[in-house]
């Protein structure tokens, strides 16, 4: 791991980085093509995850990495992994918008001092990821209609009023602007209450999902925390480094 992250620092051409997360609670054998995009179903193995972070650790300590947390780690792996942490993790990044609020997370979160960051916080419109419809959800598009704003700087300034990270992507200068355009207004309680009445669905990452892996089904994925789960029907394949040139 720690020749990874200094070849990753050497190639940013930076001395170290913010913030190093382990993207999810599951580990995979090394690819047959090198340089592939490997998830295949057999090669998922169970994460040796104390051995995991104590190197997250020592990257950390060796000045590679300013903050260390995870990616897609429910309470339980969340609760495992503070048992033995000597460095708790910083940030846990979820998918978090109007149609998944993850509000049991983030209380746990929030109460043991990790920072949750919200990745597609729009949604993810044509992935398979996480939740397809949030832009044209009826309701935030009235919400932003009625406050003369879209439904990107809604559901922003939502989840920036939950006290969560806001992580949005965008190659747009137009829209990056409007993504900026968050403060000077908030969200009514009638607005809020709205929101709250959304019916729940999120991605559930299916391909880390076989009977040979570690994990049998979505459920135990999540460990039973999935909330009205939106099954994907994500498969698990191997990609040639070479179809993608």
């Amino acid at each position: 791991m720690h020749g990874s992250i200094r070849s990753m620092v050497r190639n940013l051409q930076m001395e170290y980085v913010d913030l190093y997360l382990i993207h999810f609670p599951v580990s995979m054998r090394p690819p047959v093509v090198e340089g592939g995009l490997a998830v295949v179903k057999e090669d998922l193995v169970e994460m040796d995850m104390k051995g995991v972070w104590e190197e997250m650790e020592e990257c950390h300590r060796r000045g590679l990495a300013r903050a260390i947390g995870v990616s897609n780690f429910s309470c339980k792996k969340l609760e495992y992994l503070l048992s033995f942490a000597n460095i708790p993790p910083a940030a846990n990044q979820v998918e978090v918008h109007p149609h998944c609020r993850q509000n049991k997370l983030r209380a746990f979160c929030r109460e043991k001092g990790i920072q949750l960051c919200a990745f597609s916080p729009l949604g993810a419109k044509g992935t398979a990821w996480a939740n397809n419809s949030v832009m044209e959800c009826p309701v935030l598009k009235q919400i932003a209609h009625e406050k003369g704003k879209t439904v990107a700087q809604v559901c922003i300034r939502w989840v920036f009023e939950q006290g969560d990270c806001v992580i949005v992507k965008s190659f747009n200068e137009k829209r990056m602007r409007e993504n900026l355009d968050i403060f000077g207004w908030e969200l009514t309680e009638d607005d809020r209450r709205k929101i709250s009445g959304l019916p729940e669905s999120r991605g559930t990452f299916d391909f880390f999902v076989h009977e040979s892996g570690p994990f049998k089904t979505a459920e135990e994925f999540w460990d039973g925390e999935i909330v009205a789960g939106q099954s994907t029907n994500q498969v698990a394949v191997r990609l040639d480094p070479t179809s993608l040139q």
